[in-house]
């Protein structure tokens, strides 16, 4: 579009395309005998949209434009200048990062509104082009001396909000959630936190009480951040609006409870789980948002390259065998299995999963749900399994001596085998089953490889720029001789909440075992042994694949530090350093991962 502030506003309008000849006569006749400006009239009229007339206007202008909604204006923010000087000068503050103010104003290119909104603040101004009638509604809901988060919501839009929960097995009919309640400023809340989440790409949502406020955080990227406290007399509700979506027990404020729903939000299907517990305060709600749209099943997408991608995608064409997948809470384990099972799924194969919870329902996988109240565990689930004719099994997790026998015999008997488990990495993984009781020729007759992994931030594209690491950083993994080096970070911005971070990378180790490991485990050999024959083959772990992930300009020294530990003998250390994890401490206490979402 060649646009040039030459010609009127409608001229363009009709020359782009976007309105006809005969509704700028409409419009200009509506403008002469009520008033109003053109564009404004226009879309009124349903000549036009809000989203054409900005672009256009803010084209003509050579400034950038914005269709103000709910998420874009810190509320905060919004106030760090008085209402009757926004309302006089029509802009309305929208977020700030460092000294930088983002604000939408009917007249961007106005150096003294700019100049005051200077004085004002102290910040340097990013101005913004927004229509009038939008930076008006949008300043009565952000600016009001004693607006409360029940007023606020009560003044959101029911398309801000909307979210319908699907029909369920075994429940009524579709229900759209907002006549439930009313349209109670209850409901708009807890249906724009989920919205927001899903928009944001939150894992989970966290609502928590206390004292004087109740807490919304939300988990992005594994780490939690705050989204909204409202007052604390408010929450009782929200914990009864979370539960009805859920569908638990209302009246049942002293036992922890669980739920699930499928819902509708934003045209995506999501499934939320909800978990609540009780607390001196009050009963605490974490609701986990699984959305498909927001996960990867493809190996590569996930982070694994190269030998390690090759290593695994070799160990899955085994007709049968175990392979299990290792790490910490919230290191991305389960999202590896569903990977492995797309990529073996199809026609001529009988795959069956027996998990606590379901997390993503996948075509032609047959998935079963652990449920201990009945007697459902995963042992008596894959004794059954094994009836089924199965060709490969999918076990959520080994977490005792009897799934771990099982597991083993089904993989003897001709069947191929996935799970994981909590250890940290592929060798102490090994001493975990044989503490399970395990026999050590079982494991080493059944047992293809591991794969441990760890979930680090990646940088945002947004706003990467360079930098120099700390040299104690430098020199605790072996790269004293690279200070002089630049290294890639984020700087922060707005799409990224000013964290320097957008969307995670797997690291990836994968420990085949070959004839020699083999041995060492029929003759119990320790984890010592292990690492140390392992380090002899060239073998790198997870502290050197996530130095690579650096060297790769994906994440940042201090992040892939933050997620990995050293070896504790050095066999894949560098820079053959003891005790390096402890001098990362003394450096940043923010050492240990605290991830949601296995």
């Amino acid at each position: 579009m060649i646009v040039t502030t030459a010609i009127r506003l409608g001229e363009q309008l009709v020359a782009d395309g976007l309105i006809s000849q005969e509704q700028l006569e409409e419009a200009l006749s509506k403008q002469e005998s009520k008033g109003g400006r053109l564009g404004a009239n226009l879309v009124d009229m349903g000549a036009l949209s809000s989203v054409a007339l900005v672009n256009t206007l803010a084209c003509r202008l050579n400034v950038p434009g914005c269709v103000l909604r709910h998420g874009l204006i810190d509320p905060k923010v919004a106030k760090c200048i008085p209402r009757e000087e926004a309302e006089r000068l029509h802009v309305l503050p929208m977020f700030r990062v460092r000294d930088e103010l983002t604000v939408a104003m009917t007249e961007p290119q106005s150096l003294p509104t700019i100049d005051r909104l200077v004085n004002l603040t102290g910040c340097s101004i990013r101005p913004v082009l927004a229509l009038e009638d939008t930076i008006g509604e949008f300043q009565k809901k952000y600016l009001a001396a004693d607006v409360t988060v029940d007023t606020f919501l009560a003044t959101i839009e029911e398309s801000d909000v909307q979210i319908s929960m699907t029909e369920a097995v075994d429940e009524g009919p579709i229900t759209d959630l907002d006549k439930m309640v009313d349209g109670s400023p209850v409901v708009n809340l807890v249906n724009l936190a989920i919205l927001t989440a899903l928009r944001d790409g939150a894992s989970d949502i966290h609502i928590e009480p206390d004292r004087k406020t109740t807490h919304i955080r939300y988990r992005i990227d594994g780490q939690l951040r705050e989204m909204l406290s409202p007052p604390s007399g408010m929450h009782a509700a929200i914990v009864s609006r979370v539960k009805v979506i859920g569908r638990m027990d209302i009246s049942e404020k002293r036992l922890p409870q669980e739920g699930r729903v499928h819902l509708v939000a934003d045209g995506r299907e999501v499934d939320l789980r909800v978990s609540s517990i009780p607390t001196i305060l009050g009963e605490k709600i974490v609701l986990r948002l699984l959305d498909k749209d927001n996960v990867s099943f493809e190996l590569g997408r996930l982070g694994m390259r190269g030998a390690d991608q090759q290593a695994v995608e070799s160990m899955l064409r085994s007709p049968y065998g175990l392979i299990l997948v290792t790490g910490p809470t919230g290191s991305g384990k389960t999202t590896t299995l569903y990977s492995a099972l797309d990529l073996l799924r199809g026609e001529t194969r009988n795959i069956v999963t027996v998990e606590d919870p379901v997390e993503y329902q996948l075509e032609r996988i047959n998935q079963v749900q652990v449920n201990d109240s009945i007697g459902l565990t995963f042992a008596r689930s894959l004794r059954s399994i094994l009836r089924q004719d199965p060709d490969i099994i999918m076990v959520g997790e080994i977490r005792d001596e009897e799934t771990a026998r099982v597991a083993v015999q089904s993989a003897l008997t001709g069947h191929l085998v996935l799970s994981t488990l909590h250890t940290n990495d592929c060798p102490s993984s090994v001493v975990r089953l044989l503490d399970m009781g395990v026999e050590p020729y079982l494991i080493a007759s059944s047992l293809l490889g591991f794969v441990a992994q760890r979930l680090a931030r990646t940088i945002c594209s947004a706003c990467k720029t360079s930098y120099y690491p700390l040299p104690e950083l430098l020199e605790m993994v072996g790269w004293g001789h690279r200070t002089n080096e630049l290294f890639q970070k984020g700087e922060g911005c707005r799409a990224c909440h000013n964290t320097g971070f957008k969307g995670r990378v797997g690291i990836y180790e994968v420990m085949v075992l070959d004839a020699e490991l083999k041995r060492l485990i029929r003759e119990r050999a320790n984890e010592t042994d292990l690492r140390v024959y392992l380090a002899q083959t060239g073998w790198r772990g997870l502290r050197e694949k996530a130095l690579d992930v650096v060297d790769r300009g994906e994440s940042t020294l201090e992040e892939v530090l933050r997620v990995s530990r050293a070896d504790p003998v050095g066999a894949c250390n560098p820079a053959g350093l003891q005790g390096d994890d402890d001098a990362l401490t003394k450096l940043d206490p923010l050492t240990e991962t605290s991830e949601a979402g296995s």
